[in-house]
């Protein structure tokens, strides 16, 4: 009544004391607000307004000695008990009642503490003997109504020891568990608790008692069903300051507890991806938060663009696998081909899961991928779901969901939360496949105008481009690597400003412009950055641009020659073979497009056998906030590190490394000198 239906008595509603024939009534706080009153309540000492404090609401009681004691009994969590007393109210005529009142501290919701108030009215006058049989039996069928009450309201009540050991049958929890009373009495309770909630469950029961309520969802052995989730709910009873024993509710919440995780799942889900724009990085964030959240591992497969039926045997890449920390390693990366009999192309065929439970360890044929079986076995995976990620009409990925172990295999809702997973990222996913499609097309674009390094006896040169994560268009980023007529090797880097067709269109013209030039004639790198920059100037207005130009001589008395000149570029970094690293200064000049016909100088730099050269631009180096040098100290110290890898990866690895930004495009050169 008034606040009763907002109001819980450790999270049973109040309004269960409406229909009791004897009067209710609850405080909170040391104030002692009124929070609730029932109707018989209200019969006895008339209506009265809810939310003040009890002395303020019933100033006009007498005796008011009664009230001090409200105190007492928050303070001490003693319980009194107060025969025949003369409810007397000022300005009020005729029947004055008499009430027997006893006062309980309780506690309300979330934690806070209160005294409830019983008061069965009696006639002063009649014979003391016959008035306690009264009260008692008044008492008596309100404990019995109110029991019944719980019943329905909770589906079960339970009591325990102030230790955890059940005291009394529960018809309900033998209703729920189908647990005989001989099962569950003492701790047998616990033998229907989930396995991997049990030692939670013990610390949350350890707390209850130093904060003298208790509120836990767990996993029950539902009767006929299995596990299912359950919050229970518990209080002490307090007699003279001590617990002599808990009185509980518990209710199944499996439905409630199922959409709770579907909706945190789906908003974390949301919050993951919301400012990525690669497909395979949103895929991947999705599995990051359903592992471990719902599944033990999850791989994800990017299925290539086809038209009709999949092509047979259908290649996909396995880019990514996650799962537990305690099952690593994941299944790796790479190229997988799947026979036409298998559950992932059936998944592809017909865009719908595939579903599968097996023995621990032991997966069905062609429900494993094909370099994952022996991790399935490993793990001891129980059962695996293969669901399509469906983009604008067209399968764009499989995920693979797996559960091990003891846990208890993936569930059809299981599935539906997955696929409820994907569909609420669609929009998302479906820019992120269109963007990944253009951006496949720019790319491509760039390599064709990005040439392969020339191949020279005893030399290794390698390259590579990595376009921006967030960018469709192709960049201004350039390399180059040439022999001259004379025996000698060019090398060169570059970088137009802009992000656009535009930029790549420059770029294009200024490294073929720079060819001719260096083919022209024989003369320092700073003499042909300077014709390129007359060029860039005259041509291209505003347009400006970096560079770095580098010729490549020897070996002449044991050592290679660097002839090099740096146009507003990061400079060239120079690894030898023992592990030792140095950036090649000098020879700093304007960027391209300023300085009309300024000279621009050159520098000669030494290049001991078997070292490597790394020419770069600056995306590699360059993280957002942070100063530049310590991105090239950074560089420096990984590039040693690989001082003896192969070229190959060494290149690899820097890129993997480096926390490169991903609003700008990479081009790096490097060299292998050969060992005289």
């Amino acid at each position: 009544m008034g606040d009763a239906d907002e109001r819980t008595l450790s999270g049973l509603a109040l309004h269960v004391f409406d229909p009791a024939p004897v009067g209710v009534a609850a405080t909170s706080g040391p104030d002692h607000r009124l929070v609730y009153t029932n109707n018989a309540f209200q019969e006895i000492v008339g209506e009265r307004e809810l939310g003040l404090p009890f002395r303020e609401t019933f100033g006009d009681l007498r005796p008011r000695d009664c009230l001090c004691l409200l105190d007492r009994v928050l303070e001490t969590g003693e319980s009194l008990w107060l025969r025949e007393l003369p409810f007397e109210f000022e300005g009020r005529s005729g029947h004055q009642p008499h009430c027997s009142l006893s006062m309980s501290k309780i506690s309300l919701e979330a934690g806070e503490k209160g005294v409830l108030l019983v008061a069965p009215e009696v006639a002063g006058q009649d014979d003391s003997g016959e008035m306690f049989d009264s009260i008692a039996e008044e008492r008596r069928r309100f404990l019995q109504r109110y029991q019944s009450l719980l019943q329905v309201e909770t589906q079960v009540v339970w009591v325990m020891e102030p230790l955890g050991h059940v005291a009394e049958p529960s018809p309900g929890w033998e209703q729920l568990t189908g647990q005989s009373w001989e099962g569950y009495r003492g701790e047998g309770w616990l033998r229907t608790v989930h396995p991997d909630d049990l030692a939670p469950l013990r610390e949350s029961w350890r707390q209850a008692r130093q904060v003298s309520r208790w509120d836990h969802v767990f996993r029950l052995n539902v009767a006929g069903v299995g596990y299912r989730h359950v919050r229970s709910r518990a209080v002490p009873v307090i007699e003279s300051g001590t617990v002599v024993e808990w009185v509980g509710t518990c209710a199944e919440i499996e439905q409630e507890w199922q959409e709770a995780r579907r909706r945190k799942l789906l908003d974390r889900a949301a919050a993951a991806t919301a400012d990525i724009a690669g497909l395979d990085e949103v895929l991947e964030m999705l599995t990051n938060v359903i592992v471990p959240s719902v599944l033990d591992g999850c791989g994800i497969y990017l299925v290539p663009e086809f038209d009709g039926p999949p092509p047979m045997p259908l290649v996909a890449e396995r880019f990514v696998s996650i799962v537990r920390e305690d099952l690593r390693p994941a299944p790796q990366p790479g190229t997988v081909r799947f026979d036409h009999d298998c559950g992932f192309v059936q998944a592809v065929a017909t865009r719908r899961p595939v579903h599968g439970t097996f023995p621990v360890g032991e997966p069905s044929p062609g429900l494993a991928p094909h370099g994952a079986e022996e991790w399935f076995r490993r793990s001891g995976a129980n059962s695996v779901a293969l669901v399509p990620v469906i983009v604008d009409g067209a399968v764009a990925a499989v995920l693979d969901a797996v559960i091990c172990g003891s846990r208890e295999p993936i569930s059809t809702s299981d599935v539906d939360l997955l696929g409820r997973m994907l569909d609420h990222a669609h929009a998302h996913l479906s820019n992120a496949m269109r963007f990944q499609r253009t951006q496949r097309v720019a790319l491509a674009l760039q390599n064709c105008l990005l040439p392969d390094p020339p191949d020279v006896p005893g030399m290794e040169i390698t390259a590579r481009y990595r376009p921006s994560a967030t960018a469709v268009e192709i960049g201004g980023d350039w390399y180059d690597s040439f022999l001259l007529p004379d025996g000698a090797t060019i090398l060169t880097i570059g970088d137009v400003v802009g992000h656009d067709l535009a930029a790549a269109v420059t770029m294009s013209q200024l490294r073929n412009m720079l060819r001719g030039l260096a083919m022209d004639r024989r003369e320092p790198p700073g003499d042909i950055l300077r014709r390129l920059n007359i060029a860039t100037e005259a041509l291209y207005g505003d347009g400006t641009a970096t560079c770095i130009l580098a010729r490549l001589e020897g070996p002449e008395h044991g050592r290679w020659w660097l002839h090099y000149s740096v146009a507003g570029h990061p400079p060239p970094l120079l690894v030898t073979h023992e592990g030792e690293g140095r950036f090649l200064g000098g020879a700093l000049n304007p960027i391209l497009g300023v300085g009309n016909d300024q000279p621009r100088t050159s520098t000669v730099a030494a290049l001991p056998p078997r070292s490597t050269l790394l020419l770069y631009t600056d995306g590699l180096v360059e993280v957002p906030g942070e100063d530049l040098d310590e991105g090239l100290e950074r560089l420096r110290r990984y590039a040693t590190s690989l001082a003896r890898a192969p070229l190959d990866t060494f290149s690899d690895q820097l890129l993997a490394r480096m926390p490169i930004a991903k609003k700008d495009d990479i081009a790096m050169i490097a060299v292998r000198l050969p060992e005289l």
